[in-house]
């Protein structure tokens, strides 16, 4: 369905899924609600992603303005990355879509077992 003149189509679910769907994205933003994490922190926390696929992860988020890059000009070269303010607008998403996955774990007798925690 069209929602606009313009014959662009917008959707509201495809959005968000464009934007925190790829295949480690919420796992980053997930790990970057309470700190400011560099690129050998995030592979520790995500040993799953390759380097390859982690660093066009994080290029994307910071593409859709969710994630801040911050380059320090120091030798060796010094990267951090932070939420934005709209990356910190999608922690009730990822809170619940937790809260979701942990029950549906446990009504299937399976316990959580991976890096995220839920935050305080």
């Amino acid at each position: 369905m069209k929602c606009d003149c313009s014959g662009s189509y917008h959707c509201p679910v495809d959005t968000t899924l464009s934007m925190i769907g790829g295949k480690y994205k919420a796992l980053i933003l997930w790990h970057l609600i309470h700190k400011t994490l560099r690129f050998g922190e995030l592979r520790t926390l995500i040993p799953q992603a390759t380097p390859k696929m982690l660093t066009q992860q994080l290029r994307e988020l910071e593409k859709d303005q969710l994630l801040i890059r911050t380059v320090y000009p120091v030798v060796p070269p010094k990267v951090e990355y932070q939420l934005s303010e709209l990356g910190y607008s999608i922690r009730p998403i990822l809170e619940t879509m937790y809260q979701w996955g942990a029950d549906y774990l446990a009504q299937n007798g399976m316990a959580v077992s991976c890096s995220m925690t839920f935050p305080n």
